[in-house]
């Protein structure tokens, strides 16, 4: 890591402290979300994971303490952070240490191979290109808006480094889920929606969906899972995922 990154780098605990994430101080702050993209792959010890667009490691990291004995690989697009998951994977004492791959999922590198992994996830950028108002930070404007990449080819990339029957699962925006399912539905695959409700009664801000590879099926739309209590404190059901590393199965056939 440069200097320079270390001077602006603050660490973040997750999972209850199970997870130690190293994070820009300014910039693009790992939220809520990678933790419960994590608890949705329904990963075993043993199998391969690819977290795609990993950033600073959060969701990659989230699984691997999840998970013992997974086998987990972060690509990452912006070598600083890629740098910065790398020094983040070195913190944490995984019982099968987390590799990042620094590359781009427009021209793959060699650690991404083709039908390599039992499950692929991504917390792609939530933004179109040319919508609402670019951050200031060039790393956040390249985690939250479309760049050439578009959502499209990110669903591409993750089926096609998904094997046979292997998961896909991805976080996003809601608005955007009739999108992502057709995505899937295009390449073949049956998926399930579970909404993230921020609180009893409001409409879902995200979405976690999933599919497996080469798996026809319905399109299923979950109960959504309710974050906040009506006092603003997590649900228990959420807390559970967040702070004491319960999975979030969607149980896809």
């Amino acid at each position: 890591m440069s200097a320079a990154w270390a001077a602006n780098v603050t660490a973040s605990e997750l999972l209850g402290g199970r997870v130690q994430c190293l994070q820009p101080a300014r910039g693009y702050r790992t939220a809520i979300d990678p933790v419960f993209l994590a608890a949705a792959v329904p990963a075993r010890p043993g199998d391969r994971a690819l977290d795609v667009g990993t950033g600073s490691g959060a969701a990659a990291f989230c699984l691997a303490a999840r998970v013992p004995g997974v086998r987990v690989s972060g690509l990452e697009l912006q070598p600083a952070l890629a740098d910065l998951a790398r020094t983040g994977a070195a913190a944490n004492a995984f019982a099968v240490p987390v590799e990042i791959v620094a590359g781009d999922i427009l021209d793959p590198p060699p650690g991404c191979p083709p039908g390599g992994f039992d499950h692929v996830m991504a917390n792609p950028p939530y933004m179109r290109a040319g919508e609402g108002n670019p951050p200031a930070e060039p790393a956040a404007r390249v985690a939250t808006i479309e760049g050439r990449a578009r959502l499209a080819d990110w669903l591409d990339f993750c089926f096609q480094r998904a094997c046979a029957g292997g998961t896909v699962t991805v976080v996003h925006r809601a608005e955007r889920a009739a999108e992502i399912g057709a995505l899937m539905a295009a390449a073949g695959a049956g998926y399930r929606v579970l909404p993230l409700l921020p609180k009893s009664g409001r409409a879902a801000k995200r979405v976690l969906v999933q599919a497996r590879k080469g798996v026809a099926g319905d399109a299923v739309t979950l109960p959504g899972l309710v974050l906040h209590a009506a006092d603003g404190a997590y649900t228990a059901a959420a807390d559970a995922v967040l702070r004491d590393a319960d999975d979030l199965l969607l149980s896809m056939p």
